[in-house]
């Protein structure tokens, strides 16, 4: 037995022990919790039909368009065409100053007037020599002289005339005629400006065909091939029609960037500047096998695209990169990075880390009809 004395010293270093334990006990760090199991939707990927068409916005244009202008320089005092307005062959469409070349021309016809002058009296003058020289009065070698001057003179008229009827010309030149049938597209001059030759004052578009023109990426312009079948539809009445590639550019649009397509269309009418919507057969995927997704289903891994694909064993997800070609619709379009029979997340993808586990989520099925109307029945009857 320990003497008396001890006692309290043994208790006071017990209840020093306990106390030391209890503060160990409430320094140390709690337990983690779990981590919860999150309910996540799930699909099982497959191959699906492509459903989806590239449809591009497109206008109707002119196949010819003729940009008219005034083959001599001058003064614009009349402008008959207007915008909208169907022209013929033949009709005045503008008109310059004429008075200038007006006096030119009268320059010219006082030109040929004496030109023609002295050409009648060296042909007078060559008769008379003509008939000294049968009677040997005079030499050969003067009625050559008077035969040369004879050709001179007439020389100098032609010269005179073909002056004039360039003139006449000049003159005829200060009205702008339509050279074709067409409608009236553009009006780039007005009257009292003074434009050059071969400044363009009209455009028309020519009666005839039409072409619908549309622009494509780069990436889709080596598959534009002429006379491919493309489907036209028109946006006002939603009409489709039929056409064929007419011509690709061989050079990209140096402000777009992208690549002017012709399409010629079946039937001249359309409307110029029309707006329609074509579908090149050449880029149509309709109806083709491919893996499709929906877009809640991805999510940015880094510097790529990923989906949670579920490891049902051990009810948890792993992070799998893939590869996006395309949309149809609402649904990505997967090249690569995942095989027919995956199970993905389609849902809830942004609360997830790797290798947690998730339990799937089921929608509560909603009760019989036949039930809600068992139940409602005493309620309707009181």
């Amino acid at each position: 037995m320990f003497p008396a004395a001890r006692l309290p010293l043994a208790a006071a270093f017990v209840a020093l022990a306990a106390l030391a334990a209890l503060a160990l006990a409430g320094c140390s760090r709690p337990e983690a919790p779990p981590e919860p199991i999150r309910s996540v939707k799930v699909m099982t990927v497959g191959m699906e039909a492509f459903e989806s068409s590239h449809e591009y916005a497109a206008e109707v244009r002119p196949r010819i368009e003729s940009h008219l202008g005034f083959r001599v320089a001058g003064k614009l005092v009349k402008r008959q065409a207007e915008v909208g307005q169907r022209v013929k062959a033949g009709e005045v469409l503008a008109q310059l100053d004429p008075r200038d070349f007006v006096l030119a021309a009268d320059a010219a016809r006082a030109q040929v007037n004496a030109a023609l002058t002295n050409r009648d009296l060296a042909a007078a003058d060559f008769k008379r020599y003509q008939a000294l020289r049968e009677q040997n009065f005079i030499a050969g070698a003067e009625l050559e002289r008077r035969e040369t001057t004879l050709k001179a003179a007439q020389a100098s008229l032609e010269q005179a005339q073909a002056q004039f009827a360039s003139q006449g010309n000049q003159t005829a030149y200060t009205n702008l005629v339509a050279d074709v049938p067409g409608v009236v597209t553009a009006i780039e001059a007005e009257p009292g400006q003074v434009v050059t030759a071969g400044m363009t004052v009209v455009r028309i578009a020519q009666d005839g065909p039409r072409d619908v023109v549309f622009s494509v990426p780069e990436d889709k312009v080596a598959a534009m091939k002429a006379g491919s079948d493309v489907a036209v539809r028109l946006w006002s009445d939603n009409t489709k029609l039929k056409g064929k590639v007419r011509e690709v550019a061989a050079s990209a649009d140096p402000v777009t960037r992208t690549f002017p397509i012709k399409v010629t269309v079946d039937g001249n009418g359309l409307t110029l500047g029309a707006t329609v919507y074509v579908s090149p057969q050449s880029l149509s995927m309709v109806g083709a096998p491919v893996i499709k997704v929906p877009t809640t289903a991805l999510r940015k891994d880094g510097n790529g695209t990923a989906v949670w694909v579920l490891d049902k064993p051990t009810m948890t997800v792993k992070s799998q990169t893939v590869q996006i070609a395309t949309a149809d619709g609402n649904e990505a379009v997967i090249s690569s990075g995942l095989t027919p029979g995956m199970v993905i997340v389609a849902a809830g993808v942004h609360v997830l880390s790797p290798g947690q586990k998730v339990a799937v989520y089921r929608e509560r099925s909603a009760a019989p009809a036949t039930t809600v109307a068992q139940e409602a029945a005493p309620i309707l009857a009181k």
